[in-house]
């Protein structure tokens, strides 16, 4: 870091650094804020979708008791065909959302298959949804973490480092002139005091 120079100059640059901080740090802490509350919106719908993978195992547990009937091949009905995965700016920050998602249904004979598989089938394909749902939202969520714990170190920066540091600049440097301008006086007067005398 440069040596403070204690002159006018020196002093105009440090107001108009003190005057800039103090205009980016309200729109740096609204950032924060705003990251905040999309934050609390991301972890309530990701409860809110945990809520959705729980209820839908429970009433699979409740409606397909014969699941449990080892004998049945159900592996690989359903596959994720295509999943697009889209961008959304919020506040600066690029978080992703999904843009389409699709399945594949393996064929099977409806005889070979006992009739509630294509129940079954359904239900997987919600539970496929609510997994890449909730797989997204956990990605969204650390990225907000990531961007809020950024925005806060300047906030932080600017609030604790930079705007006490240039305060107490300004004020060294004004001190200094103060001191250098009495003195300046005093010898002028010692200096008139003495031509008068000689």
């Amino acid at each position: 870091m440069s040596r403070l120079a204690y002159s006018k100059a020196s002093l105009h640059k440090q107001s108009t650094l003190l005057k800039r901080y103090r205009q980016y740090l309200p729109s740096l802490d609204l950032k924060r804020q705003q990251l905040m509350a999309e934050k609390i919106k991301v972890q309530k719908q990701m409860r809110g979708t945990e809520d959705k993978i729980k209820a839908l195992q429970d009433e699979i547990v409740a409606q397909l008791p014969m699941l449990s009937v080892s004998s049945i091949d159900l592996e690989m009905l359903v596959s994720i065909e295509r999943l697009e995965i889209d961008q959304e700016n919020h506040v600066g920050v690029s978080l992703p959302k999904v843009k389409h998602l699709s399945f594949t249904e393996q064929p099977y004979s409806y005889f070979c298959k006992p009739h509630w598989v294509d129940h079954y089938v359904k239900k997987i394909k919600q539970m496929l949804h609510l997994r890449v749902q909730q797989q997204v939202e956990q990605q969204r969520l650390q990225r907000l973490d990531d961007a809020v714990k950024k925005v806060t170190q300047r906030v932080n920066l600017f609030d604790k480092v930079l705007i006490p540091k240039t305060r107490d600049n300004i004020r060294k440097i004004r001190i200094y002139l103060s001191d250098s301008e009495t003195a300046a006086v005093v010898r002028a007067k010692m200096t008139k005091n003495k031509r008068v005398t000689v």
